[in-house]
């Protein structure tokens, strides 16, 4: 779900950063995943001819809200809005399960993990972070919130797993997509607790 960038820009893209609002996956359950990760790679081979590019695995997250290249001006007030939207939000439970992939398992582009609970609560947190960010001057898609974890974007690998793993939901992060040189890194810019508001002081 992309979401357009700050009205009124006339900057050149490439040199503006590009930013998404996400619920970051603690490190036990990455640890999890990547074990998941390696019984697929092990079971594609190498000799398949798909073109698999996986995601890196110490910057896993569940996107909120993609907001793409934006202005170095209006990223304090993307941060405002992160801020606000999760002193809003009460921590919650997150379940994920169930590999899948898209548009179809017989040729899917993507490989994903699906969640099993805490959808309803995601949904809700992105649509408070949708709020701060029109107050700011966004435009948004209007898509309907689908959340899940992105694992690869690949031409025709399948994969499945019944695996079951539960966190607890307790801040957002404004992140940096850094790309080149391999798979795009994620670079935190502002963390925002879920259920506390700024500090004193802060906006």
């Amino acid at each position: 779900m992309t979401a357009g960038a700050a009205v009124g820009t006339g900057t050149d893209l490439h040199d503006e950063p590009r930013l998404f609002v996400a619920v970051p996956v603690p490190d036990r359950v990455g640890t999890a995943i990547a074990d998941v990760v390696e019984r697929v790679r092990a079971g594609a081979g190498a000799s398949d001819g798909r073109d698999v590019r996986w995601v890196r695995l110490d910057g896993l997250h569940i996107t909120l809200r993609f907001l793409g290249p934006t202005p170095e001006d209006r990223v304090d007030a993307v941060a405002e809005a992160t801020q606000i939207a999760a002193a809003d939000t009460a921590a919650f439970d997150v379940v994920l399960g169930r590999a899948g992939t898209f548009p179809e398992a017989r040729r899917p582009r993507a490989l994903w993990i699906d969640i099993l609970e805490g959808a309803v609560d995601l949904a809700a947190t992105a649509r408070r972070v949708d709020g701060e960010l029109r107050r700011r001057g966004w435009e948004l898609d209007d898509r309907p919130f689908r959340g899940h974890l992105t694992l690869a974007r690949a031409d025709g690998v399948r994969a499945g797993s019944d695996l079951e793993l539960r966190f607890t939901a307790e801040r957002i992060v404004l992140f940096e997509s850094i790309t080149g040189h391999g798979p795009a890194r994620y670079e935190p810019l502002a963390v925002a607790a879920l259920g506390v508001g700024p500090a004193a002081g802060e906006s």
